[in-house]
């Protein structure tokens, strides 16, 4: 009886197992290997850049380092590198992004003012495609839904990101992200090796690893030393050092719009302006870029009006400049 059934179903059962095979390869591809076309030779090449920079991190690191990257990566850099990463995909406290979001998206001297208690190293994804500075205006526009003087009365940031010309806008230029990732490859971008200094560049440039110079030791000696855990010692929320109240201090509370747990005496409505802004401005981008300009020669941001080169000439970039963003 049963093999009466499989005969008469063996198409379908065919299908089946071909489309649970083909799903099966899709879903255990390892992603951070890809492969690649030689535009020159036709030949299909491995990309493996990504292994190779958590390899690097995890053979040439001591193994109490702490990684500064976006949060996307940092599951990987837990699993692959062994190391401690600043945030990955199970970080659910907004405002901690938004710090994150600010160290990277801040210029380059107040980004390392807080690297420096935060971490050791600093991890950036570049190559082109959907590297760091193509999702730095979200990190920004992250950061500025807290710390609301970053991007003043713009709450998608339109002063930070790359204009209709194909210029960098001052924001983005001066920003940490933007000197890690283009220094010493775009014409006139030199981060400050006071600073940072370049370890590793993978073999395909597509990550970058600096290690933060100066980086505040009794900073890291009190984090180490003021872990507070639960009973089991699973669950140990992080602290912040006491060098970094003060900018801590500046921060906006934020309450996501989906925090039914808010106390419900008014103060619910408290950004309903700012989320509103925020709406218009992505629905009419336009507008949104012409008020953020009118804006920024008004009120420039605190971490843009503190540098020394926020009069300096933009000029757009090359083709070949483009692609490595």
């Amino acid at each position: 009886f049963g093999y009466c059934i499989l005969f008469q179903h063996k198409d379908r059962a065919t299908d089946f197992f071909n489309t649970c095979h083909e799903l099966s390869r899709h879903l255990s591809h390892p992603t951070i290997i890809q492969k690649g076309q030689n535009r020159q030779t036709g030949e299909i090449v491995l990309m493996d850049d990504y292994r190779e920079a958590y390899w690097w991190l995890r053979d040439n690191t001591p193994q109490d380092s702490r990684i500064l990257a976006w949060w996307d990566y940092g599951y990987q850099i837990a699993g692959i590198a062994n190391r401690t990463t600043i945030a990955d995909g199970n970080t659910w406290n907004h405002e901690h992004i938004a710090l994150l979001g600010r160290t990277l998206t801040s210029n380059l001297k107040e980004g390392h003012r807080i690297a420096r208690h935060l971490a050791d190293y600093v991890l950036i994804w570049t190559g082109g495609g959907g590297d760091d500075v193509a999702k730095s205006p979200h990190m920004r526009r992250i950061a500025n839904s807290v710390y609301r003087f970053l991007c003043p009365n713009d709450p998608t940031c339109r002063s930070f990101g790359i204009d209709q010309t194909g210029r960098p806008t001052p924001m983005m230029e001066q920003s940490l992200l933007f000197q890690l990732h283009s220094t010493g490859l775009v014409p006139g971008v030199e981060a400050d090796k006071n600073r940072f200094k370049l370890v590793k560049q993978t073999k395909n440039g597509k990550v970058r690893i600096f290690k933060i110079l100066s980086v505040s030791h009794e900073s890291k000696r009190w984090v180490s030393e003021n872990r507070v855990c639960d009973d089991g010692g699973w669950f140990c929320p992080g602290q912040y050092p006491p060098a970094l109240q003060k900018i801590l201090k500046e921060k906006k509370d934020f309450a996501q719009l989906e925090d039914f747990n808010r106390r419900r005496d008014g103060k619910e409505n408290a950004d309903a302006e700012y989320t509103q802004q925020y709406l218009e401005n992505l629905n009419n981008p336009e507008k949104a870029r012409r008020a953020a300009a009118a804006n920024a020669e008004k009120n420039p941001p605190r971490d843009l009006s503190n540098t020394n080169n926020n009069n300096k000439k933009l000029r757009k970039l090359t083709e070949d400049e483009m692609a490595i963003m």
